[in-house]
Parts: structure tokens; C-alpha cells; sequence
């Protein structure tokens, strides 16, 4: 009978421990959907909530801005803060998209209340056009999302620091499917291979999280060195259009 007791309270602390872990490994999933979905709101938030598209140009965009004609990119946070988080810092220093503002690499590993709060405040007027949810995600990649751009890709030759052959594993039987071999296959934007090698970052940051209103699946939970390896291998693509 003791050894009975024993086998089980030692089932019970097993079932409990396993409760646990399977709890936590929920959560994790759960958080690293969420930070993905904060990816695609911090990319174009109207499309992920199905809201309007803003008519006028947000009050703290910067008149001298490049994009100051178009309204709803000066309300899309990738247009201050850039792809790369590092907004006047880093490849938005000059160029039509420079607007003089900060990034947002100081906030990594930061308070997500605290996010939520600035994004509510008088200068980023988000309260009434985020629910909570999405105020929640948006922190949530703040915080715990942002990924060192200047590890994966060189600033200067703009070249991901990926294995082009592994990458080309992943981009066939995953990407190709929807984008096409060739990285052509989607009318509605340029071929792969020119967005890639002209602008890595925001590659960088669609293949991690995805393409707000689309069905392009994150790669949020693989290691990130897969996605830098679908990265070196896209930029390859041919970079025009077949007759081009």
C-alpha cells in the first residue's frame, strides 16, 4: 500500500508538472502568435483590423516627410520607425522616407503596459483607432518582437547573412507555392527578388511576420536563421517582370 501511495502521488505530480508545461507551451505559442499579428499591425494595421483607411495624415508625421501627400502611410509606425526599428538612425536616415523620428529599439525587451500607453498618448493617437487586442499585440512586438536587424544583414552591401541553399529548401516548398519559383506570381506587387535585394529589412520583417491582409504564413516560430536564409536565397529572384 505505501508503495501504492507513493506510485500515486507521484502520478498526481507528474499529471500537475504536465499540466504545466502543456499551460506554459500554450502560453508560449499563443505569445509568439501574437507578437507576429503585432508584426503585421506595426506593417499596415488597417488591413489587419478591416478599418478604415485614414483619410488625413497623421498630426505628428513631419510636413518635410516624403510621404506627407499620402495619409494612410504616415499612420503605418514602419513609416517613422522604419523596418529596421532604427527610424533616423538607420536605412530611413535619408531618402524620401526620412522623417527625423526615433526608432523603437530602446522599448525592445521594455514594458508592454508602458508601449500600450505611448501608442494611447497625445502624440500617436491610437487609442480610438486600436482595440485592446491590438494594442496588446502592437506592445507585445514592441517589446519581445524586434529582432537585430544588423546581425542578419549587412547595412552597406544590403546582403543577408543566410545560406542561399537552405534557404532555397525552405522558399520551394513553402513560398513558392503563392509567390512562384521565379517570384513572380503575385501580379499585385513587384517580383521577389527586387523588393529582397532593394529592401531587405522589410522582407526580413514579412517573412518573420507575414503580409497584413494576405495569407502568407509567418515564420515567427522558426528560428530566425531560416528566415535569413529564405531572405539570401530571395534576393537571387530575377528582378523584373518577363520581358523586362
Amino acid at each position: 500500500m505505501k508503495h501504492g501511495r507513493e506510485w500515486s502521488l507521484g502520478m498526481a505530480v507528474g499529471i500537475a508538472l504536465g499540466g504545466m508545461i502543456w499551460s506554459d507551451s500554450g502560453q508560449a505559442a499563443e505569445q509568439v502568435s501574437s507578437i507576429a499579428r503585432g508584426g503585421r499591425l506595426y506593417d499596415k494595421w488597417f488591413e489587419v483590423t478591416g478599418a478604415p483607411e485614414p483619410s488625413t495624415a497623421h498630426p505628428a508625421y513631419p510636413p518635410s516627410g516624403g510621404y506627407a501627400d499620402k495619409a494612410k502611410d504616415t499612420w503605418r509606425c514602419k513609416e517613422c520607425h522604419g523596418w529596421d526599428y532604427q527610424g533616423k538612425l538607420g536605412a530611413y536616415a535619408t531618402g524620401k522616407h526620412a522623417t527625423g523620428i526615433v526608432g523603437i529599439g530602446r522599448l525592445n525587451q521594455g514594458d508592454a503596459a508602458t508601449v500600450v500607453k505611448i501608442l494611447k498618448n497625445d502624440t500617436h493617437l491610437y487609442g480610438d483607432k486600436l482595440a485592446e487586442q491590438d494594442l496588446s499585440d502592437l506592445a507585445l512586438f514592441v517589446t519581445q518582437g524586434q529582432v537585430e536587424m544588423a546581425r542578419w544583414i549587412d547595412g552597406k552591401s544590403k546582403e543577408a547573412k543566410g545560406d542561399r541553399q537552405r534557404g532555397e529548401a525552405v522558399y520551394n516548398t513553402i513560398c513558392a507555392g503563392c509567390h512562384g519559383k521565379d517570384g513572380q506570381a503575385v501580379q499585385k506587387m513587384p517580383p521577389v527578388g527586387k523588393v529582397a535585394s532593394e529592401n531587405p529589412w522589410e522582407t526580413l520583417h514579412k517573412i518573420l511576420n507575414g503580409e497584413p491582409d494576405s495569407k502568407m504564413p509567418a515564420l515567427r516560430a522558426l528560428d530566425p536563421q531560416i528566415a535569413v536564409d529564405v531572405l539570401s536565397y530571395a534576393a537571387t529572384l530575377p528582378k523584373g517582370k518577363p520581358g523586362q
